[in-house]
């Protein structure tokens, strides 16, 4: 089977690629299976100096890697460059902190020792998308080989490019044969790769669906994963907010990456006593956005990955509309292949998708609420729990708000990121399992009990 890849600024192919047949897929296992015993008995000094080895290889080859995301999921050339650098940063990271996160654990018991231990378990499957081609796989990718796994993955065929572009990194940084292994497959070739006895755990970025059909098969086969699925995030702008600060904020979250991201805020929820001064101030300086060609350092809004998605997108827009939202700026799509403006609605409610399905595009909804009791009430009632941001000149109320909100991840005065240093994850609709930090190092290993009498 032949898959297209087509630039979203242009509408033009940029690549075709024959799917793997049954006995390629066989030869990456076969070699992830091969190397595991190896690489897992590598000291975590010599994993280490892999892992920077493939941070210094990523900064090398940065402008190759930007214009590959750029071509293949049209994100912007800063953004790219940014998220390149952002996957050196892990590997370095967990490159010096993992003997921390894997040290053995001494547990005071009646034994002469007993202590935990952290173990690699082998071969893990990850299934990414492509809205963070590199990012979403080096956020698993470099803690699982620090652990002493080895991974394949299966990418968004949107992205094929992005993922022997990762290959080549990997291998020019001196990692094994075989520790690493792209498989250019469709779903249901995934479902068999999932039922494969040498694969033996699987985690997935991804849409709801996709996250319950790999769950469902690989719960079936008693394999551990990892979920993290979309989100609606909330962001609460409380009376005594800074309004600069906040709608900077808002802008950047929104309609970064087009605002194709998970954790990206959607929901506008702000109190009825500074909601027309915000979304006043919102307006003007979303419409300062410029939509474009992503490779033009003047553009500043990307367009969307594919154009199916922009017409999902505004079919969501069309049904919100027709059920009382206000359209105050954009919300009809661009004339270019798969643009679409920044846009704005306003007097969201419950009953209209902007309020209670993921809008993954650059259109942002307004909630209006009375109070601050409200405005998490109104947070919590969705079937997400990725993040969500609280914007209040109060520190201390902004974080006894925070600690109310039923997610992940929770920022005061801040948008919400994903960081090497700090667990990553939802509730939720949201997934399940973390990512980064010593959680997400630990997610796939075996935590092992030694009881010594």
């Amino acid at each position: 089977m032949t898959v297209e890849t087509v630039n979203p600024a242009t509408g033009q192919v940029e690549y075709r690629h024959e799917l793997m047949a049954p006995s390629q897929v066989e030869g990456v296992l076969a070699a992830a299976q091969a190397a595991f015993p190896e690489w897992s008995r590598r000291s975590l000094d010599s994993r280490g100096e892999v892992l920077h080895a493939i941070a210094a290889a990523l900064r090398r080859r940065s402008d190759g890697l930007q214009r590959t995301m750029t071509a293949e999921m049209g994100k912007l050339r800063r953004e790219a460059l940014a998220e390149i650098e952002k996957c050196a940063v892990a590997c370095d990271y967990y490159a010096g902190h993992a003997a921390a996160y894997l040290a053995e654990l001494d547990i005071a018991t009646e034994a002469r020792r007993s202590y935990v231990r952290y173990e690699p378990l082998g071969c893990v499957l990850a299934v990414m998308p492509w809205n963070f081609p590199y990012w979403q796989v080096f956020r698993f990718l470099a803690p699982a080989l620090m652990a002493g796994n080895v991974a394949v993955l299966k990418h968004a065929s949107n992205v094929p490019r992005c993922a022997d572009a990762i290959a080549g990194v990997l291998e020019e940084a001196g990692l094994p044969a075989g520790v690493f292994g792209v498989l250019h497959i469709d779903n249901a070739q995934a479902a068999e790769v999932i039922r494969d006895r040498r694969v033996v755990a699987v985690t997935l970025t991804g849409s709801e669906r996709a996250g319950s059909s790999v769950a469902g098969n690989a719960g079936a086969q008693l394999k551990k994963c990892v979920m993290e699925l979309g989100g609606s995030d909330a962001f609460i702008v409380l009376e005594d907010a800074d309004l600069d600060r906040a709608v900077a904020g808002a802008v950047a979250s929104r309609f970064g990456n087009a605002g194709q991201t998970c954790i990206a805020a959607k929901r506008f929820i702000v109190v009825d006593a500074i909601a027309d001064e915000f979304t006043r101030r919102f307006v003007e300086a979303a419409a300062k956005l410029r939509l474009g060609d992503p490779g033009d350092e003047a553009t500043t809004l990307a367009p969307m990955a594919r154009r199916d998605l922009r017409e999902e997108l505004q079919r969501q827009v069309e049904a919100s509309i027709a059920r009382g939202a206000r359209p105050l700026l954009g919300c009809k799509p661009d004339a270019s292949h798969a643009g679409y403006p920044a846009s704005i609605l306003d007097g969201v409610v419950p009953g209209m998708p902007a309020y209670a399905e993921e809008l993954f595009g650059p259109v942002a909804g307004i909630l209006r609420v009375a109070d601050e009791a409200e405005a998490v009430r109104v947070a919590n009632d969705t079937s997400f729990g990725l993040g969500g941001s609280v914007w209040s000149a109060d520190p201390e109320r902004g974080e006894r708000v925070a600690r109310q909100l039923q997610v992940g991840a929770a920022f005061v005065n801040a948008v919400v990121k994903s960081d090497p240093r700090m667990p990553f994850g939802g509730t939720k609709r949201s997934g399940f399992g973390r990512e980064l930090a010593g959680h997400g190092i630990h997610e796939f290993m075996n935590i092992k009990s030694v009881y010594v009498a």
